[in-house]
């Protein structure tokens, strides 16, 4: 399957095809205790985006993780590690996908996983971010076909601001409460 190299306009079909991925995994991940979240921009209605549905199985514990991994894996992912960014299991593709996406296996609550939780939710409440972020992507889209890094570099900042805006340094569900 070829990886998708544009910016498109939302599609409502994106929500569909999560559904059909989450499908597919459900079997080899059984009683696992486990929560499968579309993240990511195709996650958000209204925003542009590479149809690229992305995927983050959430366990409880970090002990969960080796064993997610290993069902994954039985499922025809291919696991590629953290890929640089500790505390998220990245996958390639089966041989015979039904759609393209990007899966990663995360702790609940963990930095990745509060990132992506915390900025999809902002941009499905903020139009004013949502429309910035797509105008940046439209911006650096040309460089999907020629270099990816770059695409990805030149959004950074911006994501960083979005995940801050919104409480991204926060544990999901916001902020805990200390006793005084």
């Amino acid at each position: 399957m070829i990886v998708p190299a544009e910016v498109v306009e939302y599609d409502p079909r994106w929500p569909l095809w999560f559904e059909e991925i989450r499908a597919r995994l459900t079997p080899y991940l059984g009683d696992l205790p486990h929560q499968v979240e579309h993240v990511g921009s195709t996650a958000v209605p209204g925003l542009a985006a590479k149809p690229i549905i992305d995927v983050d199985v959430v366990v409880p514990t970090a002990e969960l993780v080796t064993l997610a991994v290993k069902r994954l894996v039985a499922a025809g992912y291919h696991h590629e590690g953290d890929q640089g960014i500790p505390g998220r299991e990245a996958f390639a593709l089966p041989s015979d996908p039904d759609h393209y996406h990007h899966l990663y296996v995360v702790v609940e609550g963990n930095k990745p996983h509060r990132n992506h939780v915390v900025l999809r939710d902002h941009l499905r409440t903020n139009a004013a971010d949502r429309e910035r972020y797509a105008v940046r992507k439209r911006e650096l889209a040309h460089l999907l076909t020629t270099d990816r890094p770059a695409y990805v570099d030149g959004k950074s900042a911006l994501v960083e601001e979005l995940i801050a805006t919104a409480g991204g340094s926060q544990p999901v569900g916001g902020p805990r409460r200390t006793e005084s």
